[in-house]
């Protein structure tokens, strides 16, 4: 697979370009929008220029590298291309109508990939015409950093496709791990609470947006804490993310949306990319340094931990990924300092479980109900 199409230059769309140029291929990448093409390219540029300037790659690699993606205007461009891979809006029925139109020009042979995050591979696929050619393949952002790749086969994919894909992938250079076609696949489904209990947290005024930032970082090694990993993804993002999951999954309660984020959605208060979230990013602003208060950051780690930990065991219960790949997912896809079954071996299970059975008491909600492998752990 040689030559790679990219549908979308947004920020997936052109790291994934740089991605598959760098291993090689011969890119051809397709925007609906050229001038959001050409803007993207001239932003790669100036990133590879400076990967030159630091000595990460020599100037030569610099210039290859960018020379290998071609600027499409039209899709019929990706016509000979052995794969394509859409990065466009995660909207079911706008991916569905960019891969019918793109099956009008490609060959049979072609493989088509997609990048979303939370859309069933299987409904994408199931309008296309030759849907055993079509296969998740979701980075994660930014893409020529983060090193996981899942590889989601749909239930019309032909069998031998996912490890073709994975084998490519590691050409690539990336850590690839195959993950069931369920809502959120491995790292979104997982990393849920991650963001839901700290939202609930503060909705309930127990702590405020930096007391719990600090309380997973200072407790738990996090690089990040939840509400400034949300400002960074963006707040419509990952509230898109929350619901899309929520209703794959017939509204079960543990992953319903948070009133808190949809206010925050609502006033266009996104994060960074708005220049304001749950924290303040303009000119001369400073970050409020939090209260400390040891046994409210023990609670707040230890109910975030806790819910993490019971949805990896239930991941592990359900057979949507190995042991090794659902740790492999969430150390590398989203930078967990531990892999969540082995920090549940460490806090030990059985504290784990305590903690869900005093929120059951305590709130009487099917949120956080245990996963029947929990307690036999």
């Amino acid at each position: 697979m040689k030559k790679v199409g990219i549908i979308g230059s947004g920020t997936m769309g052109i790291g994934i370009a740089q991605v598959a140029a760098t291993a090689h291929c011969e890119v051809f990448l397709y925007d609906a929008n050229f001038s959001q093409t050409e803007k993207s390219l001239k932003n790669l540029k100036t990133t590879l220029d400076k990967l030159a300037e630091k000595g990460k790659i020599s100037t030569e690699k610099s210039l290859e590298i960018f020379n290998q993606i071609k600027p499409c205007q039209e899709i019929k461009e990706l016509k000979d291309c052995d794969l394509v891979i859409e990065a466009i809006i995660e909207n079911k029925e706008i991916k569905q109508k960019v891969f019918a139109e793109l099956e009008t020009y490609i060959s049979e042979k072609c493989v088509l990939g997609s990048n979303t995050s939370s859309i069933s591979i299987t409904s994408l696929q199931s309008e296309l015409k030759n849907p055993e050619r079509f296969i998740g393949i979701h980075f994660f952002n930014p893409a020529p950093l983060m090193p996981l790749v899942e590889v989601i086969p749909g239930l019309l994919t032909e069998n031998n496709l996912a490890q073709e894909i994975v084998n490519l992938m590691k050409s690539w250079g990336k850590s690839p791990i195959i993950a069931k076609d369920v809502p959120g696949f491995i790292v979104n489904r997982i990393a849920r609470p991650f963001y839901g209990e700290a939202l609930r947290i503060v909705e309930e005024n127990l702590a405020t947006p930096e007391q719990v930032d600090d309380a997973m970082k200072s407790l738990g090694n996090f690089k990040m804490g939840p509400f400034e990993l949300m400002d960074l993804i963006g707040i419509d993002v990952n509230f898109s993310v929350t619901k899309t999951v929520y209703q794959d999954y017939f509204f079960d309660p543990k992953y319903k949306p948070s009133l808190l984020q949809q206010r925050m959605n609502e006033a266009k208060l996104l994060g960074r990319k708005t220049g304001k979230g749950f924290y303040d990013y303009s000119e001369g602003s400073e970050k409020q340094v939090p209260q400390k208060d040891e046994s409210l950051y023990e609670m707040i780690f230890m109910r975030i931990i806790s819910m993490l930990i019971n949805e990896a065991v239930e991941a592990k219960r359900l057979g949507i990924a190995n042991d090794e790949d659902i740790e492999t997912a969430m150390q590398k896809g989203v930078n967990y300092p531990k892999g969540l079954l082995n920090w549940g071996k460490e806090i030990g299970y059985q504290k784990i479980s305590e903690t869900l059975q005093n929120l059951y008491e305590e709130y009487q909600e099917e949120r956080y109900r245990q996963s029947p492998l929990l307690k036999k752990l």
